[in-house]
């Protein structure tokens, strides 16, 4: 079982995250849109170049989130576990704001302040 983050132990990692995490996805946009152009100009050798490029980046990227020791849940998502589910943020949220149950996933997120159980 990984650590159990309280908001406020999560919320101190977000300037982390945020810096890890701009600057990877700005370069796999970047890359995404030469990849477009790699795909429609047939061009099979910079396709395969590109998306692995790609696909490095996104497992650096993933590997630096399990080293904070949250929990990557999708491509610019990340969970840290509150014990009683996730507080979740995804790119480009400013803060972390929501959580949701574990069976519940993203979708059934709600805002932190809400999160069933909590007296205000």
């Amino acid at each position: 079982m990984g650590r159990i983050f309280t908001l406020d132990e999560a919320r101190a990692l977000m300037p982390q995250v945020k810096a890890l995490t701009e600057p990877v996805y700005t370069l796999a946009a970047s890359l995404a849109e030469e990849l477009t152009q790699a795909e429609e100009a047939r061009d099979g050798r910079r396709v395969e170049e590109l998306r692995e490029r790609l696909q490095v980046l996104v497992k650096s990227w993933q590997q630096s989130m399990q080293d904070l020791e949250a929990d990557v849940k999708g491509l610019w998502l990340v969970d840290f576990d509150a014990g009683d589910g996730y507080w979740c943020w995804a790119y480009p949220e400013e803060a972390l704001d929501h959580w949701h149950s574990y069976e519940g996933g993203f979708r059934s997120r709600v805002p932190a302040d809400q999160r069933p159980g909590v007296r205000a």
